[in-house]
């Protein structure tokens, strides 16, 4: 009993240091949103669906490698592939993932009423896509791991979130004035904006050289201004679409 007890308040401690900083960062985008707060059940069904596009990119992936390193004719144990693969297998599987599952459930929803509405459905996606990878990283690597990713890599798949969410939200303003074609130019302008951002952090902290670390942490850096500058001023100049 006593053991049992033990590893319920281990698997309790576990979870809430996997799952507090993406939790946090939701909380924080969702008191941004200005003009009308989106509903409980929509945003949950995005957490959700970015915990399963987590699961489905990891499986994508593994296939995704494979294929790149067969037809790129790199060495899979050279820089070259490290960052190319960043860029065109993680950031265009995770950051299509994310964003197909959230498309489907938001573009024609009654609530997508506000430009700044996609920063908050893309946030959501992306943090609960973050928290089940995260959950994963510490299983595989250890609780140690998590401290610095609450630091490092939860607040980047936000800031992901953000620049996509951004063009979303914009894209969506278009279409509903009658903008079509430009409203697809936006949206996909973001998703490449995103996957751009996406390959550049994981390329250089995959790399480890001393000129990789200094970009880095630039790269870092610009994330938490896009978070917590950027969002903000997303937040002011928000407007309904009609």
């Amino acid at each position: 009993m006593l053991l049992f007890t033990g590893l319920n308040l281990y698997l309790l401690l576990f979870l809430a240091i996997a799952l507090a900083p993406a939790i946090y960062l939701m909380i924080y985008v969702y008191r941004l949103d200005p003009i009308d707060k989106e509903p409980a059940g929509l945003l949950w069904s995005l957490v959700v669906a970015g915990g399963a596009a987590a699961l489905v990119a990891g499986l994508i992936e593994a296939v995704g490698m494979q294929v790149f390193g067969l037809f790129s004719g790199l060495d899979p144990n050279s820089v070259q592939f490290t960052v190319a693969s960043d860029f065109l297998v993680v950031g265009l599987v995770e950051e299509g993932m994310k964003y197909v599952l959230m498309g489907r459930r938001t573009w024609r929803a009654r609530a997508f009423n506000c430009r700044f509405d996609g920063v908050v459905y893309a946030v959501f996606t992306s943090l609960g896509f973050a928290a089940v990878e995260n959950v994963m990283y510490g299983l595989t690597y250890g609780t140690g791991v998590l401290f610095a990713r609450a630091f490092m890599a939860i607040p980047a798949h936000m800031g992901f979130a953000v620049l996509f969410g951004m063009f979303y939200g914009q894209g969506k303003l278009l279409d509903a004035r009658g903008h079509g074609l430009v409203s697809k130019g936006c949206v996909a302008v973001g998703y490449l904006l995103s996957v751009g951002l996406h390959g550049l952090y994981d390329s250089t902290a995959m790399v480890q050289t001393e000129e990789s670390m200094g970009a880095f942490f630039v790269v870092v850096i610009a994330i938490y201004l896009i978070n917590f500058v950027i969002a903000r001023a997303a937040a002011r100049h928000d407007k309904r679409f009609q």
